[in-house]
Order: C-alpha cells, then sequence, then structure tokens
C-alpha cells in the first residue's frame, strides 16, 4: 500500500506544501540557508514540482512540494515516484512549525486529496511488467476524509487496469468474473444470460454483435439494495474488442481497442462506489459484453435486426456496433423504470474530435440537470461537457427499409446522431443521463499515467450523494 492510514511519526520526513502565491510568506521563517538553496535550484512553489532539502550531516531532512491547492485532487500525485523510497508524512505544526505556531510552514493539506494523489500517483500497472522502483510511503492520520480519498484511488486503479488488461485476458467471461468478483465482494446478486439465451430473452441486438466471437456475448447483471429504495441502473458498454468486425478498422484504429470496454470499467467502478458508500438505492448494474469479431457468422452491413424495444435497425456499419448492443440493455434497463439511468459509452469519435480525450461527452435531456453536473466536475477536476440532443438531427438515422440506422447519412454530428440512436430506447419521461467518454490518456500527467482511465467517477459519485445521500 503507497498510503497507510496510521499516526505519522517524527522519524517520517516532512512535506511541506506551498504554491507561486504563497510561496515567500511560505518559507519566510525557513534558515536563510534553506531559503537560499531553495533559490539555488530555482523552486518557486510551481505546480508538481519539489525540492529536497538535507540535514547539517547531508541526509534527507524535509521536502518542500508545489501544488495547484492543498484541496486540488492531484496535489501529490508527482511525488511518490520521484522522491527517494522512505517513508513521509504531511509537515505538522507539532514537529515542523515554529514554537507556539498554530499551523505548520505552508499550506494545510486536505487528507482525502492527499490520500487520492499519492496513491495514484504510486499506481503501476504491473500485470505484465515489474515496477521499476518501489513508490515512496506516505503515512496519513487516520480519517474519514483519508479512508474515502484511499477507496476511491483503490477503485479509480481497478477501474483503469481493467482497461489496461489486452482483449486476450479480458474478453466477456473475464469481465463477467471481474463483476461476479465485486458482487460476491458487496452481497450483490450476479447473474448473466450468455450466448443462445440471449435470443431466448429478448436481448437479439446483443447476441446479433457478439456471435462472430469465440467468447460468447452476454449481458451481465448485478442488483444490490433494498427493494423499496430509489431504483438507480448503471448500463456499461463491454466491447472487450473491437475489430470493427466485416467494416473492419485500420491497424491504426485497431491499435488500443482493447479500450473498447472502458465505459464498463467505468460502470462498475461507479457501481462499487455505490455499494462502498451505502447509497440509499436498489442499483442494478447491466453490461452488454461482447466481442466484435470476423467470422463467416458475423452481422453484416445491410442487415436488419430486430431489438428487444421493438424498433427494428439497419447496420449502415458494423464498426458502430456500441450503440446496436447498448440498445437492448437500455430498453431492458427502461423496464424497471429507474429513477435515474445513465450510460457510460466509449461511443464515437466524433465526441473526441468535438471535445478531445480529455472532456467527455454527456448529453441529457434535462437542462438543469446537465449544466448542474457540468459545474460539479469543474470543481472536483473531474470534467464533463454538455452537447445536444438535437431533434432536428433525428432524420439523418432514419432508415429507408427499417425504423432507424445505426450510422448517419454524413460525417457530421456523429456524437449527437449516436445519443439520438439511444434516445429512442428511453422513455421520454425517465430521467437518463448518456456519457460518452475516452477511457484513456494518450500522454502521462502526475497521478495519470498514459492508458486507461476513470473518467467521471468521481464527478457522478458526488452528484448520486447529493440526489440519493450516502
Amino acid at each position: 500500500m503507497t498510503v497507510l492510514l496510521k499516526k505519522p511519526t517524527a522519524a517520517c520526513i516532512p512535506i511541506h506544501l506551498t504554491d507561486r502565491a504563497g510561496f515567500a510568506a511560505h518559507t519566510s521563517a525557513l534558515p536563510p540557508a534553506a531559503r537560499q538553496w531553495l533559490a539555488t535550484v530555482g523552486f518557486d512553489g510551481a505546480a508538481d514540482s519539489h525540492v529536497v532539502l538535507p540535514d547539517a550531516d547531508g541526509r534527507l531532512q524535509s521536502v518542500w512540494a508545489g501544488v495547484r491547492g492543498a484541496a486540488h485532487p492531484w496535489a501529490l500525485a508527482a511525488l511518490p515516484r520521484q522522491l527517494p523510497p522512505g517513508s513521509y508524512r504531511l509537515a505538522d505544526a507539532r514537529l515542523d512549525g515554529p514554537p507556539g505556531s498554530a499551523s505548520p510552514p505552508g499550506l494545510s493539506a486536505d487528507p482525502e486529496a492527499a490520500a487520492l494523489s499519492w496513491q495514484l500517483g504510486g499506481h503501476q500497472f504491473t500485470r505484465y511488467k515489474a515496477a521499476s522502483r518501489l513508490p515512496a510511503q506516505l503515512l496519513l492520520a487516520p480519517s474519514a476524509a483519508a479512508r474515502h480519498g484511499l477507496l476511491l484511488a483503490q477503485v479509480i486503479a481497478s477501474t483503469r487496469d481493467l482497461i489496461n488488461t489486452p482483449a486476450e485476458h479480458m474478453g466477456p467471461v473475464e469481465l463477467a468474473a471481474a463483476v461476479q468478483q465485486v458482487a460476491k465482494l458487496y452481497g450483490a446478486k450476479f447473474k448473466q444470460t450468455v450466448g443462445e439465451a440471449l435470443l431466448k430473452a429478448g436481448l437479439p441486438a446483443i447476441h446479433a454483435v457478439g456471435r462472430a466471437a469465440v467468447q460468447a456475448p452476454r449481458l451481465i447483471e448485478l442488483t444490490w439494495g433494498k427493494p423499496k429504495s430509489p431504483r438507480l441502473t448503471l448500463v456499461g458498454k463491454g466491447v472487450c474488442f473491437d475489430s470493427g468486425g466485416l467494416d473492419i478498422k485500420s491497424p491504426e484504429g485497431m491499435r488500443q481497442m482493447k479500450k473498447d470496454m472502458g465505459g464498463a470499467a467505468t460502470a462498475l467502478g461507479l457501481a462499487t462506489l455505490v455499494m462502498a458508500a451505502g447509497l440509499d438505492v436498489r442499483l442494478q448494474l447491466l453490461i452488454p459484453a461482447v466481442e466484435n469479431a470476423i467470422a463467416g457468422n458475423a452481422y453484416r452491413p445491410g442487415d436488419v435486426i430486430k431489438t428487444r424495444a421493438g424498433l427494428h435497425i439497419e447496420i449502415g456499419n458494423t464498426d458502430a456496433e456500441g450503440r446496436v448492443i447498448l440498445c437492448d440493455a437500455l430498453a431492458y434497463a427502461a423496464e424497471s423504470q429507474p429513477d435515474l439511468l445513465i450510460d457510460l459509452a466509449t461511443l464515437t469519435g466524433a465526441a473526441r474530435v468535438a471535445l478531445g480525450g480529455q472532456l467527455p461527452a454527456l448529453f441529457c435531456r434535462d437542462l438543469g440537470l446537465a449544466r448542474g453536473l457540468v459545474d460539479l466536475s469543474l470543481k472536483l477536476h473531474d470534467p464533463l461537457w454538455h452537447m445536444p440532443l438535437w431533434r432536428d438531427y433525428h432524420p439523418g438515422i432514419e432508415s429507408d427499409i427499417a425504423d432507424i440506422v445505426n450510422t448517419g447519412r454524413g460525417p457530421q454530428a456523429g456524437a449527437i446522431n449516436a445519443a439520438l440512436f439511444l434516445a429512442d430506447f428511453v422513455p421520454e419521461a425517465l430521467p437518463w443521463l448518456h456519457i460518452d467518454l475516452y477511457a484513456w490518456n494518450d500522454a502521462s500527467r502526475p497521478g495519470r499515467p498514459a492508458g486507461g482511465e476513470a473518467q467521471t467517477l468521481r464527478t457522478l459519485l458526488a452528484h448520486l450523494q447529493q440526489r440519493f445521500g450516502g
């Protein structure tokens, strides 16, 4: 464990936090030699920078770290893999402040942010390659805030690890096993409907997309909570690998398609947090899990598929498979009339063209709810960005021979077309959030290494806590 919730001792090396705005005031009480050393190495409190101060014998005495803010979720993320190995603690007035001081030199760290950022700053995906070095360890006084930060970090790390795992070891079977493991941990009910049983259960669209793969397609379901509590349903797109099907992707386009189950991993992470927080909800998690593969029985461009909702889909392109499996899952979810339905999906490249990888696209019929979520996401540094469900574009996804086609008539408004497609399977009166996310970091930043990413988790949990309590 990179963060230990344990009362720190004086033997641990103290970390003082500062920022550019407060740097001069925070360091004014340091001995002249220490201030000169900070000036010599050019440390001025810039975020994600740090400097170590030695004692008279040349041993590490303390650390000064620059942050964006003491409560910023990535405040300490740069430190665990950059500091020398050892045990560290946050500066404490009793041990590190001037005599009679009420606070230590520097900013007072927020324990939740400290636990979250340090734990994630030290996390590495090590399933196939050992870590080059162990991260430095932080001892943090036990508190509810610190425990919550550590819980968030552990779930985010688990979500990233699922996304980072290649399809060879994270197919529909393994994804179902991951859900079953979480269900067992929290006493939830687990079931899956597999292969030909999907047809008997009225889930033909999921079956059509996944039937060509070696691992059979399935609908994974987890339920938890009191039956009479408000109903919360989470749906995650679980395309464990996307070749594009018969409309095959280019090699470049296929390279990272192990991450096409990022919506499912994120939905599982959110379900885990809901259960861990003990929210007063009747939770349902649904993951349609498939591999979009190529074989003699693969679904084809031009096929018409009947869905659970009774609508017929014309397949304009087999590489627009995510919305096809989601429509059955959403129709099934709507039958329980949840108080809130959230789907998460790595659905369109168009959303990335519009917003880039760091801003998941949010679609919602309730403008007030959408704007409140965006404000919350910006406050938490876990962003979403609202995009319109523009009904005037719906004719672009209407088919001449079926009810609806899974591609638009052209390249414009691709993310909106996909959201409109899903909206046809969600009753107008049902509160619904559709989140088109990337689930990936193209480049590394402190606490956010290149690879799988658990986008929107903290924002959605905070919204659910406000909405349902816990």
